[in-house]
């Protein structure tokens, strides 16, 4: 049942507005008392040619109350509608309790593809802090739009071609060995990777020597495509282990080269379209009637660029995908390049350039400050995570040295804090990591949810039987409980804003406020102490919200364990 709607219905018959043009206006206060939803008169003034108070006034004589309403009470210039909380309860509960993990799910997308572009981290450079938001980002955006029932791609666009392979196989060739490589795999290729960085300030001249073995391996040399290949499996397996331990899984890897031998036709199409010019020897799209800086699509050197690989990459998503939705999850500082060639595909006379869609986010920052790789200032994504674990199992060990399994739920914690901790914020705002915050069990963090649902099953297993057939819900009138429902109710919702706005944080503060509001219910309520009915109406809540909290972390890629 839409009470919002029923309520809007039974304004729209005493007053001459549409029941859904009310429904938008129709308000939860922040108080209470004032009603569990309001509706303020102001916008009738004009329509009626009252005061809104008269209105307000007027709309309480003439009302009929409202299926699932107790009373109607008129404040001023709001009508305000108290619900009956047994019959709510009972309609968000029934709800919660039929559909069990299906709660939430929605047909809206049915029929729709999106592709999602997300993670791509560069081939033969450690998987570091830095790559986890487009990761998790990325991955709850997945499964939030699969849970629509959108067809979901999800793509690792992976940074496997460019300069930086030539100056990766200069610096092999200088200070690496091949046993190294084997013994050390990624962190031997960073190390090699870093010097010579450090090297080429002092000789710029194997910056020149890098260029030219990026140019065998476009010309398909042997001995540059060999150890580029070698450098890039050695890489995959590094990742693979990472994306394991985060829960995350991808339906295509399809890197840069994959496109190696898809852009000349488009740079051809650029050529015939009239969009290509020569500007000091490189080829370029001018975008000056879009205020912007030209896309430069052809190096002097004859080289391609990032552009001319994304160019290529989108069109070719659209004829494989046909996307109704093509979302890039990558850091803010990339919106120009986004902005430029997506301007090229839109000139290019393409209009599904409108469902290309740059998802951008704040940067990752440890309290040491900003991450870069040439100089080796890293914290591996592996090491964060061993860390994350160790620093739960500790608590554990300090809070609930008995629990079964410490080693899993460490594990599922751990990692659950760290992805939370990503995605409680708007994705735009940096995170800072800081472990106290992060693994606090008593704040807005994922050990708090986590502990919630551990709470929620542990009532159940002491409770041991429950029948959703024998529930009493007219034993469920206090406010408590009511806040509980409303959240509850609200979670579908939730859901659909989250993919909305491209932001899982709508999601994640939302199962925090269920978790607290939980909590306080847990604290006013006695369960398993009360009286037969009354408790079995209250093991109903129970019920509700650790399905609701399970399936809310697991649309964020965070396990719900049963225990903690």
């Amino acid at each position: 049942m839409d009470i919002k709607m029923e309520i809007a219905k039974s304004l729209s018959a005493v007053c001459s507005v549409s029941a859904e043009e009310i429904a938008a206006a129709v308000e939860v206060p922040a108080n209470g008392e004032m009603g569990d939803y309001a509706y303020p008169c102001f916008r009738l003034a004009k329509v009626m040619r009252k005061a809104p108070p008269l209105i307000a006034q007027e709309i309480g004589e003439k009302i009929e109350k409202p299926v699932g309403v107790a009373r109607v009470q008129i404040v001023g210039a709001y009508v305000n509608f108290f619900l009956d909380k047994s019959a709510y309860a009972k309609e968000v509960l029934q709800t919660v309790l039929e559909q069990g993990t299906q709660y939430g799910k929605s047909e809206v997308g049915k029929g729709k593809t999106i592709v999602i572009d997300y993670s791509s981290p560069n081939i033969a450079k450690p998987f570091h802090v830095g790559h986890l938001r487009s990761t998790v980002i990325g991955n709850a955006l997945y499964q939030i739009h699969a849970r629509l029932g959108y067809h979901c791609v999800g793509i690792n666009h992976l940074g496997d071609w460019g300069t930086q392979f030539g100056k990766l196989i200069v610096a092999y060739r200088k200070w690496g060995s091949k046993e190294a490589v084997e013994k050390d795999g990624i962190q031997e290729l960073m190390r090699i990777y870093v010097k010579f960085h450090d090297e080429a300030e002092q000789m710029p001249e194997l910056n020149d020597e890098a260029r030219l073995w990026f140019v065998k391996m476009q010309d398909g040399d042997e001995e540059a495509l060999s150890l580029w290949k070698w450098f890039y499996d050695i890489s995959i397996q590094e990742f693979e282990r990472v994306y394991d331990m985060l829960g995350v899984r991808f339906d295509a890897y399809t890197g840069e080269s994959f496109y190696n031998d898809k852009m000349a036709p488009v740079v051809e199409e650029l050529k015939e379209k009239g969009l290509l010019k020569e500007s000091e020897g490189a080829m370029i799209v001018d975008l000056e009637e879009e205020n912007m800086p030209p896309c430069l699509i052809i190096r002097k050197d004859g080289g391609t660029l990032y552009a001319t690989r994304d160019i290529t990459a989108a069109l070719y998503r659209k004829k494989t995908y046909d996307f109704d939705k093509c979302i890039y999850l990558t850091a803010l500082d990339q919106n120009l390049h986004f902005a430029q060639w997506f301007a090229v595909i839109k000139k290019m006379g393409y209009d599904w350039y409108k469902d290309l869609i740059h998802v951008p986010f704040g940067l990752v920052s440890l309290d040491s400050g900003k991450l870069s790789t040439r100089h080796g200032n890293v914290v591996l994504m592996e090491d964060l995570l061993h860390q994350a674990i160790a620093e739960t199992k500790k608590i554990i060990e300090e809070k609930n040295p008995s629990l079964p399994e410490k080693e899993a739920v460490a594990k599922k914690v751990g990692i659950g804090a760290v992805i939370f901790n990503d995605l409680y914020n708007t994705r735009i705002k940096d995170v800072v990591f800081s472990w106290e915050r992060m693994l606090n069990f008593d704040g807005e963090t994922g050990p708090y949810v986590q502990y919630t649902h551990a709470r929620a099953c542990s009532i159940l297993r002491k409770a041991e039987t429950f029948q959703t057939s024998e529930v009493d819900f007219s034993k469920l009138d206090d406010e408590a409980t009511m806040q509980v429902c409303k959240l509850l109710e609200a979670f579908p919702a939730k859901i659909q804003d989250a993919a909305a706005k491209l932001e899982p944080s709508v999601l994640t503060r939302h199962l925090v406020v269920i978790a607290q509001a939980f909590n306080k219910f847990y604290h006013d309520n006695p369960i398993l102490s009360s009286e037969t009915d009354v408790r079995l109406a209250r093991l109903a809540v129970v019920v509700a919200v650790k399905t609701v909290l399970a399936e809310g972390l697991r649309l964020l890629g965070i396990d719900a364990p049963e225990q903690m």
